[in-house]
C-alpha cells in the first residue's frame, strides 16, 4: 500500500463560533422576531415623546378656536380636539407623562419586591411574616384600593407639592406599592434555590458577613428574572395610570397622559372627530404591547427550558 493510502486527510476546518456573552446574547436577539419589534417600537415611541417635542415644537396646551376639530393635516399630523389644541403635541406630552409614571412606579416594585423576596428567602424567620404580608397584599382588590388611597391623599398631596408633582407621587406610590408582590414571590423561589448552592456555603465558611453574601453572591444571581419580571410591571404600571387617568382620578387634564386623552376623545367615537381617540389610544396599545413582547424574549433568554439560540 502507498504511502498517499495511509495519508489520512486533515479534518474539515470548522469556523468557531463567536464566544462571549454580548455575541451570543445577539444571537438569541435576531432570532426572537417578536423581541426585535418590540424593541423597535418601544425606542421609537420613548425616542418620540422625548425628542418630538423639539421639532414639533407647538404648545401641547395652546388653544387656537379657529382650528378646532381639524383632522389630521400637514400642520396638525394627528388633527386637533375641541380646542384647537395639537393633538400630536398633547400625544407626546401625554406619552411622557405615562413613561414616567411606568418607569418610577416599576422601580420602586421592582425595589420593594425584591428586598422583601431576598430577605423572605434568605431568612427562615423573616419569611413566615414577609410572605404573610404578600399573600395579604395579594388578597386585596387593587383597583378599589387604589382609587380610596387616591380619593384620601390625593388633596393632601396637592397641597404639599403642587396640583401636577403632587398627584404624580401619588400615583406612583399607589402602582409601586400595590404591584411588588409577584417580584417577591419569584425572588424569593429564586433565593431559596440559590442559598442552598456550594459557593453560598463556601462563603459563609470564609466568614464573609450576611450583607456581602447577599450583595455579591444573591443579588447578581437573581438579576435575570427580575429583568423579565421589570417589562410586565413596566407595561402593567403604564396601563394601570391609563385605567386611573380615564376614570378621572389620575394626572389633570393640564397635565394629561394617555389615558387623560383617552377619557377626553372616547365621547368622539361615534362622531366624526375619530382621531382625537385613535392617536392616543394606538400610542398606548403599541406602548404596551412592545413592552410585553420585548418581555417575551427575555422570560425566552432566561429560561432554560424555552431558550433559543
Amino acid at each position: 500500500m502507498s504511502d498517499a493510502a495511509l495519508t489520512t486527510a486533515p479534518p474539515p476546518q470548522t469556523r468557531p463560533q463567536s464566544g462571549g456573552f454580548w455575541p451570543q446574547l445577539w444571537r438569541q436577539f435576531r432570532n426572537h422576531p417578536g423581541g426585535v419589534a418590540g424593541l423597535i417600537v418601544f425606542t421609537f415611541i420613548v425616542l418620540a415623546v422625548f425628542l418630538g417635542p423639539y421639532i414639533h415644537t407647538i404648545d401641547p396646551n395652546k388653544i387656537d378656536i379657529k382650528a378646532k376639530n381639524q383632522g389630521p393635516s400637514l400642520l396638525h399630523p394627528f388633527g386637533t380636539d375641541n380646542l384647537g389644541k395639537d393633538m400630536l403635541a398633547q400625544v407626546l406630552a401625554g406619552g411622557q407623562i405615562s413613561l414616567a409614571v411606568g418607569m418610577t412606579a416599576m422601580a420602586l416594585a421592582l425595589l420593594v419586591g425584591t428586598l422583601i423576596g431576598v430577605l423572605s428567602g434568605y431568612s427562615r424567620k423573616l419569611d413566615g411574616p414577609l410572605m404573610r404580608l404578600t399573600d395579604l397584599f395579594l388578597a386585596l382588590p387593587l383597583l378599589p384600593l387604589l382609587l380610596v388611597i387616591i380619593m384620601l391623599f390625593r388633596d393632601t398631596l396637592r397641597a404639599a407639592f403642587g396640583p401636577e408633582t403632587g398627584i404624580f407621587i401619588l400615583i406612583v406610590f399607589v402602582i409601586g406599592i400595590t404591584s411588588w408582590m409577584h417580584t417577591a414571590r419569584i425572588v424569593r423561589g429564586d433565593v431559596l434555590a440559590i442559598k442552598s448552592q456550594e459557593f453560598i456555603l463556601a462563603a459563609k465558611s470564609s466568614g464573609m458577613r450576611e450583607y456581602r453574601i447577599i450583595l455579591k453572591h444573591i443579588l447578581p444571581n437573581v438579576m435575570g428574572p427580575v429583568l423579565v419580571i421589570a417589562t410586565i410591571n413596566l407595561a402593567a404600571a403604564v396601563l394601570t395610570e391609563a385605567t386611573l387617568s380615564f376614570l378621572g382620578v389620575g394626572m389633570p387634564p393640564t397635565y394629561p397622559s394617555l389615558g387623560t386623552l383617552i377619557r377626553f376623545g372616547q365621547q368622539y367615537l361615534f362622531s366624526g372627530e375619530w382621531w382625537i381617540l385613535l392617536f392616543p389610544s394606538l400610542v398606548l396599545v403599541l406602548l404596551a404591547l412592545s413592552i410585553n413582547l420585548f418581555g417575551d424574549w427575555l422570560r425566552d433568554r432566561f429560561d432554560p427550558t424555552t431558550q433559543r439560540t
